[in-house]
């Protein structure tokens, strides 16, 4: 079968992404061909055609606007898909170029609508080298990032308890493991959801990844965790392909610290997913869970999933709760305060991969607001850890007023149609608005002005689409014509012409709108990476945030539910 240059250079982009579905931008759509067209015609319920009338290349596709929605529909099913943009002017002659800019997976999928908002996305890797299993895990929605080592002869079971915990859409296989065939086994069991996806091998780059997101005091010592953890940021880069730069703490998994709760145990006890179903409902989760925000719940769960073994860390914790168990206002406002902070760990990492737009800004700069007032409550505690958080929390007023002055309250989702920067921002944009707005009144400004400038009164403005706008004499006044005048047209009872002034301003009114879109779009972006600059301090004090308001539901759970404050015995009875 001959092939146009435009499906050569689809089958070529298809080659470069093996294993993923393709989307490919053509026009106002995304078109699939071939196996792809097939599956996702089956799979979504599209309708397949073809190219030609004799069905060698089936095709179906969706609309551009509304990609997101199949997008997430075949990626919560377990696909991959490649997503391909029109990177060239489609207007230009030849064959327009086209670049995947990211592929989507279950584990790296950021879209909000996907995403369940008290639950972690996680993605995991396994690496087994000798007699020791790694395993290397994020969540690029909220910036964590993770390692575990574990030995020793129930290595593997601490290793399907973990993943339990975890309970990822996508676990990434180094090589071939010996323990293969138990963990497709437990996979099917109790992690059904789980799309597999192999690595032949470990990253060929370990020292420059980890030295590119983790400063020195996180680094692992170990080089098998190393490889593991570069070995997963290489793949997060390959398919996101924009900046991960919030994936910048490394946090060790370390069992000793912590209760060790096994799968069944976990499960059974209906800790934080039930028998039924697996949803929250009747567990001991759903029993605590007084929190406020998404990522105050996601921290509870953790807490419960690991629970502490250090009596100084779990007395710090109920000291902090007894406080606020005894002080209704500290606990009030707290958890006032905490009630219109939105998901901030997710509106970061979009912040961070440039997917954010205008009504992000705004949920970001309603959540920094909360701050001070969060701050104020707390530097009358008295516990050390309400103490500590209380010094952490750091406020961000001048981002508050950017975003102020810069973004209108209730924007629109779209950044490329405008209307999202405020009036009296910026001076060219405010400019560009009246021409758009007032173009009228403008005209009739100039004409007004010329009238009394040259003394003709049968002057006027006018427009045609040939010479566009034109200054019209009739012969009777063409003595007073001043030399700015150019001359464009002749008539039979009058002359046109044309002056410097209002060719500006022709190519400012037919140009007006799209300049507006572009100056808001550019502005818009200024803001964003101004946010970025200090993305690290907010996620740090989005931590602290979520610690305290953990400590506060637990307050409020007491209080409910008249619950005590244990007594730790050291004596034999």
């Amino acid at each position: 079968m001959e092939m146009t240059p435009m499906m050569q250079q689809y089958l070529a982009t298809k080659e470069q992404n093996p294993g993923a579905i393709l989307f490919f931008r053509l026009g106002d759509f995304y078109e699939m061909f071939f196996e792809d067209a097939k599956l996702v015609s089956k799979e979504l319920g599209l309708t397949l055609t073809s190219r030609s009338k004799g069905q060698d290349a089936p095709m179906c596709g969706v609309p551009y606007h509304a990609a997101e929605t199949y997008v997430n529909k075949l990626v919560k099913r377990g696909y991959k898909v490649a997503i391909a943009e029109q990177i060239g002017d489609p207007k230009a002659k030849g064959l327009t170029k086209r670049e995947v800019i990211k592929v989507v997976t279950p584990g790296t999928i950021l879209s909000e609508s996907a995403l369940q908002a008290t639950q972690n996305n996680y993605i995991a890797l396994i690496y087994e080298t000798g007699e020791k299993i790694v395993l290397a895990g994020a969540d690029i929605s909220t910036g964590e990032c993770f390692y575990g080592i574990y030995e020793g002869g129930n290595r593997l079971q601490m290793l399907l308890d973990e993943l339990y915990r975890l309970m990822m859409p996508e676990l990434l296989v180094v090589g071939k493991p010996s323990f293969a065939a138990a963990l497709k086994e437990f996979a099917a069991l109790r992690l059904p959801h789980c799309s597999f996806t192999p690595i032949a091998e470990v990253s060929h780059h370990v020292e420059d990844r980890i030295v590119e997101h983790f400063d020195a005091a996180t680094r692992p010592a170990q080089p098998e965790a190393k490889e593991a953890v570069a070995t997963l940021l290489d793949y997060l880069h390959e398919t996101v392909r924009t900046d991960l730069t919030q994936l910048n703490q490394l946090m060790y998994l370390d069992a000793s610290e912590n209760l060790v709760v096994d799968t069944y145990t976990l499960r059974n006890l209906e800790i934080t997913r039930n028998l039924r179903d697996g949803g929250k409902k009747n567990t001991l989760l759903d029993v605590l869970d007084f929190t406020e925000t998404a990522m105050g719940s996601r921290l509870l769960k953790k807490w419960l999933e690991y629970p502490l073994l250090s009596i100084a860390g779990i007395t710090q914790r109920l000291d902090a709760v007894g406080e606020l168990v005894g002080d209704f206002s500290l606990r009030g406002g707290v958890r006032e305060g905490c009630r219109e902070i939105h998901d901030f760990e997710r509106l970061l990492t979009r912040i961070e991969v440039g997917t954010a737009n205008a009504r992000d800004l705004i949920a970001l700069k309603i959540s920094l607001r909360c701050l001070p007032g969060i701050r104020e409550k707390l530097q009358g505690a008295k516990s050390s850890m309400l103490k500590q958080a209380e010094a952490k929390v750091e406020t961000f007023d001048a981002l508050v007023d950017l975003l102020e002055r810069a973004i209108v309250e209730d924007p629109g989702i779209s950044l490329r149609e405008g209307g999202i920067i405020k009036s009296g921002y910026n001076e060219e944009l405010d400019e560009y608005r009246r021409i758009s707005h007032d173009s009228k009144a403008m005209l009739q400004e100039i004409e007004e002005r010329e009238k009394e400038q040259t003394g003709i009164k049968a002057l006027k403005i006018g427009y045609n689409k040939v010479f566009g706008y034109y200054i019209e004499v009739r012969h009777s006044g063409a003595d007073r014509v001043p030399d700015r005048y150019i001359r464009k047209q002749t008539l039979a009872n009058a002359e046109r012409y044309i002056t410097e002034e209002l060719k500006e301003f022709e190519t400012k009114i037919l140009g007006a709108q799209e300049k507006i879109v572009n100056i808001e779009y550019n502005l818009f972006t200024e803001v964003r990476e101004t946010i970025k600059a200090h993305l690290t301090e907010i996620q740090q004090t989005a931590h602290e945030i979520a610690h305290v308001e953990v400590i506060a539901s637990h307050a409020e759970a007491a209080s409910t539910n008249n619950y005590v404050h244990p007594q730790k015995r050291t004596e034999h009875v």
